[in-house]
């Protein structure tokens, strides 16, 4: 069998980004198959740290070190508030398959195919380990073409977008997102991804093959599909190997496959190299080789490791990015941010260089304002959430139209985005946005202009005021300062059509 090669501490080798310090104890007492020793590991760690000074990665990790060892963590002070930590961590975790239940059920019953990512697949799978795998999420993944019938199914049950836009823009962008999420209640909190994997990762092909090797399993008594055992390894890296602060139980969850599941190694290498991940495979493969003892076979991680060292200059450089975040010192972690953003511009698509203030609407683009203090008294702005614009009858046969609409809103002291979304009761015409940087209370007036497209049967233009992002209650007054719909007050809508400018006049929406 053909040894991989050995595996360096020191920058910029792989083992540099391997977990240090309370992480890897954390790590090492979930994972090793020496119990004994894995146990000493945990009530060391409960020795020098209190649970309620850490953050939630470390307690998605207690929680499974909770379920691996029960009662024989119960001779340590610390024992009554583990059990506590993971009984709520399994409580929340519960609510939230319950809360989409509903939705899984309605998308079966529709014939739309459901795969199921992370640790929701994992639990589905094996529902005994949902003690020990904390999952506030469900994410589910359908094939593009379905993606506005689930839109439409999760509408109907009251999802909400955490993004605060509304629902007749989310039609307008479903086909062309990778992933959107949506809350419900308290508890409810669903990711909807059209395409597995990040952008920076994506492939055609192997899209469809994850469908083909797809197995079948149930979550809450509904039949879902799952990936298979070999994707379930390189969807783990591909979503937490650059960004492995967030949390570590993925780790977890691949020494979990390999351990009880049957892996096609040839698949997990084809994938890694379909999609770019040869040197997040090689971080964090060889941890679990090395470190953890993992039955990975030698032959794989020698394979998985000449791989990265073929990736080039700029693929060695993730080692940045996949090393926790609370590891860093001051230098390295610069180095960190810069690398992150320099990916992330790259995996953009290409947009104009200049953002006019007139673009076009019917796509998803965005008006930008033009601003200037007014010296009204804050009392006459934000009268009102939404308005509605009257059309005069038959302007919709005079293409093209432009609008032009001013606004007064009160702008807080802080710096902030404010948005409003145009639309006609059946579609979405286009996002109003204006963006203040550095705050200033007082009254601004908003000018957007933008071209519209008016069909037969338009009696009228909506205008509403958007929150810039979802929360599941408003009581915090921080937050509806922040990311609140802000309300406005109208001073002026005017559409231009050949040979005409109309002033349309307003009512409450």
């Amino acid at each position: 069998m053909r040894q991989a090669r050995s595996i360096s501490r020191r920058f910029p080798d792989y083992g540099w980004a391997w977990p240090t310090g309370g992480l890897d104890r954390l790590l090492k007492a979930a994972m090793l198959s020496d119990e004994n020793e894995a146990e000493r590991i945990a009530l060391a760690w409960l020795d020098d740290h209190d649970i309620n000074d850490v953050g939630f990665a470390d307690h998605r990790l207690l929680a499974a070190i909770t379920d691996r060892f029960g009662k024989r963590l119960a001779s340590h002070p610390s024992y009554p508030r583990l059990a506590g930590l993971q009984k709520m961590l399994w409580s929340h975790s519960r609510i939230t398959f319950r809360e989409a239940r509903p939705v899984l059920a309605a998308l079966a019953e529709a014939g739309c195919p459901v795969m199921l990512l992370k640790g929701a697949s994992r639990v589905a799978i094996s529902p005994a380990d949902q003690r020990g795998r904390v999952s506030h999420d469900v994410d589910i993944l359908v094939r593009p073409d379905r993606m506005a019938e689930v839109l439409d199914i999760l509408l109907a049950a009251d999802w909400k977008a955490s993004t605060g836009v509304g629902p007749l823009y989310l039609k307008t962008i479903i086909s062309s997102v990778r992933a959107l999420n949506f809350y419900k209640g308290e508890y409810g909190d669903l990711d909807l991804h059209q395409s597995a994997y990040r952008p920076f990762h994506h492939d055609a092909e192997d899209d469809e093959a994850l469908w083909r090797r797809s197995v079948e399993a149930s979550l809450e008594g509904v039949p879902v599909l799952v990936p298979s055992p070999a994707d379930r390894i390189s969807l783990a890296i591909g979503h937490s190997g650059l960004e492995a602060h967030v949390h570590s139980d993925w780790l977890v969850d691949i020494d979990d496959t390999i351990r009880k599941h049957e892996v096609d190694w040839t698949v997990l290498l084809k994938t890694i190299e379909a999609r770019g991940l040869a040197v997040p495979a090689a971080i964090s493969l060889g941890y679990l080789k090395r470190v953890i003892g993992t039955p990975l076979p030698e032959d794989v991680l020698a394979d998985v490791v000449d791989r990265a060292d073929r990736a080039g200059i700029a693929s060695r450089a993730s080692v940045l990015e996949a090393k926790p975040r609370r590891d860093f010192g001051r230098l390295s972690g610069v180095a960190r941010g810069v690398l992150k953003q320099l990916r992330l511009f790259g995996s953009r698509p290409k947009t104009r260089a200049k953002m006019q203030p007139k673009t076009r609407a019917g796509n998803g683009e965005t008006w930008r304002a033009s601003s200037q203090r007014t010296g009204i008294e804050p009392n006459r702005a934000g009268q009102s959430a939404s308005c509605s614009l009257q059309l005069p009858p038959g302007i919709e046969d005079r293409t093209p139209a432009s609008l032009e609409v001013v606004i007064d809103i009160e702008t807080p002291a802080h710096g902030r985005r404010f948005e409003f979304e145009l639309s006609t009761p059946q579609r979405h015409l286009a996002r109003l946005r204006y963006r203040r940087l550095f705050g200033g209370k007082g009254v601004r007036r908003l000018r957007f202009r933008g071209d519209v497209e008016l069909l037969g049967g338009d009696k009228a233009l909506f205008l509403e005021a958007r929150p810039s992002r979802h929360f599941r209650n408003w009581d915090n007054a921080r937050d509806l300062s922040r990311y609140g719909a802000v309300p406005f007050t109208l001073d002026l809508a005017r559409l231009r059509v050949p040979g005409e400018t109309v002033a349309l006049k307003a009512s409450d929406a």
